[in-house]
Parts: structure tokens; C-alpha cells; sequence
């Protein structure tokens, strides 16, 4: 072979070589491209069901690796699907009965006797409204001792000298931006629109500020709560913040704590460092902390030394695998199955509504093995080098493996969950909020979002109305002690009778009122 030709050869595998890389990124590019598209058109379901792991296993009779033998399960007969159901309605609801009589009977009712009635029943609605309380106090001299002075009932502890807003409509602006996600700009509207009361945004904005300075030390009750059981989740999301001066938004989060079986509580931080957990966590923590594969808690964790364990989420190592299932449909439907046997055993603990030993128990002869299976078809997987580092697969695989001694604590411990769904259950408020009111405030504004944020959060876990914990705690903070904050937190707040409730609720209320129209 000549120079030339050598030398057209080599060119000749330069030029595959280099058609076989472009081939190798344009087949990763597609894969974040399609990735992308499900992310955001698609369903964010990662529900598999059995068939559909079955069918992905049996596409071809040389997988990379042999599924489990799982004993074949009864399919059970199809349920018809139930037609519309009727709306029952709630028995304790007020009714406003309405007769109507018959037009013979009004003229000759002497006439005409009664033998049985038919009724309907509709349900309406009565928009809120606004009215003015007005608290009328009385000035009394003494009839014989005309040198006494007179005497005057003390005016009701308000939340502030002077202010103009009640205890209901506080609680109504909270619950409105909180929980409804109606942003003030709105409420401003509403207010103005269908009522006739002008309220400007930024007179509720500093209404919402004097509430949440009233209610910080039921957030600081409900927070030492959380971090004192040895064992919470933890997640953080972003939330834009305004930067005064200059007009625009930064970045900041809401770092959420949540203790299971307990209560959450949310931190505001203008940043994503490990140095926010050193001002959240007390330094006296000692226990579990469980999260997803962020760097920050790992760098967290050894700043403290063995005071803290880490327990991984297996739902982020499932969701990674689920994104890489079209792409590698056999491989990544296996480890898929793995996963689903976990959650299959932790489902029937939950439905013999197992405790911590019996969790740890059934743990240890049923999912420990699974764990195992599952930890060395990745480790021989990674051997064959058979995947591109930058795939999918191989980024699920690493992730995993990077986790690994972290997926393992809740083996040890029947405490700890499988996953960190409960905390980021917990976030979803605030990324509906967001969608609406876009941004906070400013920084200092975020804490108070997060005091606010923590207490409904909290009702809507106790299955209590927010608007009507708001409005009697409100009305009672003004008359309350440090000592008695424990007694209003919405655990201690719902296992109050309901008479003490009520009564306490209508405590800012005269004995004698009358309403002005």
C-alpha cells in the first residue's frame, strides 16, 4: 500500500470515527430533547402497572437481565365504570325552608286541610360579606357620690392600638393568598368590584405582616416540635424574590421540614448552601435526616460529624430510571420491577398498619434481599461499560449508586419512610402560589410567607378550616402569654372541645350588638 493510500485510510477512519461520535451526540441530544418534551407535555405520573413492566420485559428473549420469578397474579374482572354520582348533601348544613301554598289555599284557607307535604332540596351558596363592628362602651357616674369617677368597660387586647381590621377579615386575606393562591392585586379587586370596599394592596400587604409578627410564635412552637423527634425529611424549592432598587427578581427558596406522623414547618433562605441547614438544624440534632441526592446535605452532614445520618429517597432513584425507560426499555424496566417490589411490601404495611418494629422486621426478611438484587445488577451493569456516561440510564445508574448507602437506612430503622413524598407533599402549596403571585415581596417578606405557609399547611394536614383557626387564634393572641402558645398550635388547637372553641371565637363580640346597615 502506497503513502497515498495509507494516508486515505487513516482519513477514511477519522471521518467514521467522527460519523459514529456526531451519531453518539446526536442520540443523547434526542434523548434530553425527548425528555424534555414529556417533562413538560406529558403525564407526570410515575405509576407502572404490572402488564405494561411484563411487556417491556418480554420485548426481546436475550435481556440484559433475567426478570425475577414473581408468581403470576389473578387478574381480577374488569370493573364496570360507575356513571355519575349524585351530589349528597352534607346533613349539617343550615336550611332555609321556604313554603309555598297552593292559590286556592291562600284565598279560602278555612276551606282546605293539610294531609302531606313534598319537598326539594337545592344547595345555594351566599357570598361573604363586609360589615362594620362596632363596639359601643358605655360611660357610667355614680348616681350618690357625685365625686367618683366615672367608670368605662376596658376595650377588648386587639392584635394593634387602633387598628381597623378584625380578627375574620385577617384570617380571610391569609386564607385567600395561602391557601386559595389569590394574590392581593386580586383581592384588592374583588374587594372593590363585588363589595364596594376599597382596601389598597398595600394596606393588605402590611396587614398580612402585622398577622404573621402575631403568629410567629406558633410557628416557633410547631418548628422545635418538628426538630425534636430525632427523625425529619427535608426538600427545598425555589421562589422569586424582588430586589428592591433595581426591579428585578432573584432567586430564592423555601426549605421545608416535615416529621412524619407530625407536623411541617417552612424556612425561608435567600440562598441553596449547606450553610442555611447550619442556621435552620440546632446544633443539638441528633438523628436521621432524610432527603433527596442534593450535594448540600451531604456537605452538611459531615460538618457535624456522626450526629447526623442521612436516609435517601427511593422515589428520585425511580424517577430517574422512569425517564430512562423509553430509552432502554429492558434494562430499565427490570430495575423498575425491583423498586416496585419495595413498594409493594411497604403497602401491605400500611395496610396492617404495621409500627416501627414490625416495619423493621418485614423490612429486613423482605426487602433487604430485594435492596441487594437491585444494588448488584447495578454494579454489574457499570462494570460492562455498555452505556454512554452521559445516557439516561447511566445517569440513573450513577445516581443510584451514589446513593446507595443512604437507600439502606430505612432497613435499620422502621421510623424512616421509603421515600421523601410526604415533605414534598408538603411544598406543593407554594408551587401553586407561585404560578399566581409569580414573586415575594422582598427577602424580609419571605419569612413571613413561611410563618403563614407553616400554619395552613398545618390546619389543612389536621383537616381543620384554616379560616376559622385563623380567626380565633387571632382574636385570642392579644390576651395570651408565651406559656399558653402551645395550647393554640392546630394539633392542641383541634383536641379543644368545640363549645370552648366557639365560645372563644365570639369573644370579641359585645353581649349587646346591633348591626348598622
Amino acid at each position: 500500500m502506497t503513502l497515498r493510500e495509507q494516508d486515505l485510510a487513516r482519513q477514511l477512519e477519522e471521518c467514521l470515527e467522527a460519523l459514529k461520535q456526531s451519531r453518539r451526540e446526536n442520540e443523547l441530544l434526542r434523548q434530553k430533547v425527548d425528555l424534555l418534551i414529556r417533562r413538560v407535555f406529558g403525564s407526570s405520573s410515575e405509576k407502572l402497572d404490572k402488564a405494561q413492566l411484563e411487556l417491556l420485559l418480554q420485548l426481546s428473549q436475550d435481556a440484559t437481565l433475567p426478570a425475577p420469578a414473581i408468581p403470576p397474579a389473578v387478574t381480577p374482572p374488569a370493573k364496570r365504570s360507575p356513571g355519575p354520582k349524585t351530589v349528597r348533601l352534607p346533613e349539617k348544613l343550615p336550611v332555609v325552608e321556604e313554603v309555598i301554598e297552593p292559590e286556592p289555599v291562600k284565598q279560602k284557607p278555612e276551606e282546605w286541610r293539610c294531609i302531606g307535604q313534598e319537598v326539594s332540596e337545592q344547595i345555594d351558596f351566599e357570598p361573604a360579606h363586609f360589615l362594620r363592628r362596632r363596639t359601643i362602651r358605655k360611660k357610667y357616674v355614680h348616681r350618690l357620690d357625685l365625686n367618683r369617677a366615672p367608670v368605662i368597660a376596658p376595650l377588648p387586647e386587639r392584635l394593634l392600638d387602633r387598628s381597623l381590621p378584625g380578627a375574620g377579615l385577617l384570617a380571610q386575606i391569609l386564607v385567600s393568598k395561602y391557601c386559595d393562591h389569590s394574590p392581593l392585586y386580586r383581592q384588592e379587586q374583588i374587594f372593590l368590584q363585588r363589595h364596594r370596599v376599597h382596601l389598597p394592596r398595600q394596606t393588605l400587604a402590611r396587614w398580612v405582616e402585622l398577622a404573621a409578627d402575631w403568629l410567629q410564635p406558633i410557628y416557633q412552637q410547631i418548628r422545635t416540635g418538628v426538630l425534636a423527634g430525632g427523625y425529619v425529611q427535608v426538600d427545598e424549592t425555589p421562589i422569586d424574590y424582588l430586589e428592591p432598587g433595581n426591579g428585578q427578581t432573584k432567586q430564592g427558596y423555601f426549605w421545608t421540614f416535615h416529621r412524619p406522623g407530625g407536623e411541617s414547618f417552612f424556612d425561608w433562605q435567600t440562598s441553596r448552601a449547606a450553610a442555611c441547614l447550619e442556621g435552620i438544624i440546632p446544633s443539638t440534632f441528633i438523628g436521621i435526616l432524610q432527603c433527596d441526592g442534593y450535594a448540600a446535605y451531604p456537605a452538611f452532614a459531615n460538618g457535624r460529624g456522626a450526629t447526623i445520618e442521612l436516609a435517601g429517597c427511593w422515589a428520585h432513584v425511580r424517577r430517574k430510571f422512569h425517564e430512562a425507560l423509553e430509552q432502554s426499555p429492558k434494562v430499565a424496566a427490570w430495575l423498575l420491577r425491583q423498586i416496585q417490589n419495595l413498594y409493594r411490601v411497604e403497602a401491605r404495611l400500611r395496610e396492617q398498619r404495621a409500627g416501627p418494629k414490625l416495619r423493621q422486621a418485614m423490612r429486613a426478611s423482605q426487602s433487604r434481599p430485594i435492596v441487594e438484587r437491585f444494588q448488584r445488577a447495578l454494579v454489574r451493569l457499570k462494570c460492562t461499560g455498555g452505556y454512554l456516561p452521559q445516557s439516561l440510564l447511566a445517569q440513573a445508574m450513577e445516581y443510584a449508586l451514589g446513593q446507595g448507602p443512604t437507600l439502606e437506612v430505612f432497613l435499620k430503622d422502621g421510623r424512616v419512610e421509603m421515600d421523601n413524598n410526604l415533605v414534598e407533599n408538603a411544598i406543593r402549596p407554594t408551587a401553586l402560589g407561585k404560578k399566581n403571585w409569580l414573586f415575594i415581596g422582598d427577602a424580609d417578606a419571605g419569612q413571613r410567607s413561611a410563618i403563614i405557609y407553616t400554619i395552613i399547611e398545618n390546619c389543612k394536614r389536621r383537616g381543620l378550616d384554616p379560616f376559622k383557626y385563623l380567626r380565633d387564634v387571632l382574636t385570642r393572641l392579644p390576651n395570651m402569654t408565651n406559656r399558653q402558645i402551645p395550647q393554640v398550635t392546630p394539633q392542641a388547637w383541634l383536641g379543644e372541645p368545640k363549645l370552648h372553641r366557639e365560645g372563644c371565637a365570639k369573644a370579641q363580640h359585645p353581649v349587646q350588638r346591633q348591626l348598622v346597615s
